[in-house]
């Protein structure tokens, strides 16, 4: 069985795939059609885990022309992930506590992980561990990648992968960037980010309830 960790914006690929209207999609899943309305107008939701459930029930018993069309849409292409902006984001553990920066930007001051440009033929797991050290004086290592996908609010083609701190404390080394570095209680970690903004395997490997 294949092992999906739903979305809004897989679910609606799921219903594209099968061609339904918003209203057949719900009743097929069991759910309001506004369910299905608020995945379209946010993609990055993770839906709750009965949902989660029904929607891996409805991938299952698709046909195989259904399932065909809903790889090539979850997927992004070739052509667009090389268009897009490739960065690496380390997800760094130590004992009970996740390293966050806060970043400066023109939308207030959101708290995310340490992040990394990839440029062309990079590594982004070596990215990913220098840009962690150069933002915020932590050495780490890559414990696994997380999975990969094209964010549905940035743009991004992401590449997350789960680290743990080797060294170092957690200091601001990027001003220009950051207002601030800090560990943060993983129980505490959806105070400071919200959990539909949260790539799922990160929640998972976290062990972070998305609810």
């Amino acid at each position: 069985m294949d092992v999906i960790t739903w979305t809004g914006e897989l679910a609606c690929h799921l219903q594209a795939a099968h061609r339904m209207t918003r209203e057949e999609f719900a009743e097929r899943l069991g759910v309001h059609p506004q369910t299905v309305a608020g995945w379209h107008s946010k993609s990055a939701i993770v839906p709750r885990a009965e949902i989660q459930a029904a929607l891996d029930t409805v991938y299952e018993k698709a046909a195989v022309p259904v399932r065909l069309r809903f790889a090539r849409l979850s997927q992004p292409t070739a052509e667009t992930a090389a268009q897009a902006l490739r960065v690496a984001i380390a997800v760094v553990r130590r004992g009970s506590d996740v390293l966050l920066v806060q970043r400066l930007d023109d939308k207030g001051l959101p708290w995310q992980f340490p992040t990394g440009i990839v440029k062309p033929g990079g590594s982004p797991e070596a990215v990913a561990i220098r840009e962690t050290h150069n933002e915020t004086g932590v050495h780490c290592a890559v414990q696994q990648p997380l999975g990969e996908r094209l964010h549905p609010n940035s743009g991004a083609y992401c590449h997350y992968f789960l680290a743990e701190h080797l060294a170092g404390e957690a200091t601001n080394r990027d001003t220009a960037e950051n207002a601030a570095v800090q560990w943060v209680p993983i129980a505490s970690l959806t105070r400071f980010i919200p959990a539909d903004r949260i790539y799922r395997p990160v929640l998972d490997a976290l062990g972070v309830s998305a609810a």
